[in-house]
């Protein structure tokens, strides 16, 4: 090198490896992961907050208030952890050719895992932002969930779910009117 010549910047090195063979995999995971959510987290939020509406839920949620943070981090946690593996186990039993018993563990699973943990979550939220460690947790999947729903292929999924959506409310506001006049001439 000749004196007083600026070093030149090296290009970067592709890096090889395990984790650039399974990217493709995981990201394949990931989405269906995130799509099985994103199917079951509306109509399961509507349960939760009828039963949110009973009050034992509510006596249960100012129990949860008057907790600690990290008490509303065991709680929050068992059940996160019990139920989590639901999708795992579906997919097994549906690799075995056990459809029926596949989509109701799912079912099941998912109703009580967002039900309970997300009522968990929404009221102790407070508490459990007050730990460093969950909550640079919870902004880093927040940020990493952000990303995924901007990208593309997500968005071609959003306009199918929400063009789904709509042809069944219309069709869900047709069969209504057509009981409604049914009752009515039945009168």
């Amino acid at each position: 090198m000749v004196e007083g010549e600026a070093q030149r910047p090296r290009p970067p090195v592709p890096r090889r490896g395990a984790g650039s063979v399974f990217s493709p995999l995981v990201a394949i995971l990931a989405f269906l992961y995130f799509l099985i959510d994103a199917l079951f987290l509306p109509p399961i939020r509507l349960l939760g907050r009828w039963l949110g509406g009973f009050n034992i839920f509510a006596r249960l949620g100012d129990w949860v208030r008057t907790l600690g943070p990290y008490q509303t981090l065991a709680l929050f946690l068992v059940p996160l952890i019990i139920l989590e593996p639901v999708k795992p186990v579906a997919a097994y039993l549906a690799t075995k050719g056990h459809y029926t018993r596949s989509i109701a563990v799912l079912v099941v699973g998912e109703i009580l895992k967002v039900t309970i943990v997300e009522r968990l979550f929404h009221v102790g939220k407070p508490k459990l932002m007050t730990i460093r460690a969950f909550a640079w947790i919870y902004n880093y999947v927040m940020a990493w969930y952000a990303w995924f729903e901007a990208l593309p292929p997500w968005q071609v999924v959003l306009l199918h779910v929400r063009a789904l959506k709509t042809q069944a409310r219309a069709a869900w506001l047709r069969v209504r009117a057509w009981f409604r006049r049914v009752s009515r001439s039945a009168k």
